[in-house]
């Protein structure tokens, strides 16, 4: 199981105003948001960010819209994915 820093994310304003994320990456490579929700599921990746020296794990939601993304730490859930820059 690998554990991955994620420090980009690729993201699209949808109609509603709320921002959706399409991918995720850092400087070894770049994953679509479904494949990171496979890996997450089936558990054999894990994900997380680091902001102030602390980690936050991405975890899977089951939104209104289908299942995203999101980041949670000392148990609350936060946006820090969307806080962090465009991938290349």
């Amino acid at each position: 199981m690998a554990d991955a820093q994620v420090t980009c994310i690729n993201k699209v304003p949808r109609e509603n105003k709320h921002e959706g994320i399409t991918n995720l990456g850092n400087s070894t490579g770049k994953w679509s948001r479904s494949q990171v929700i496979q890996w997450i599921e089936a558990g054999t990746h894990t994900f997380y960010t680091s902001a102030g020296g602390k980690r936050a794990n991405v975890a899977v939601v089951n939104g209104p819209n289908g299942k995203y993304v999101r980041t949670h730490a000392d148990g609350q859930w936060n946006d820090n994915l969307l806080a962090l820059p465009e991938c290349p």
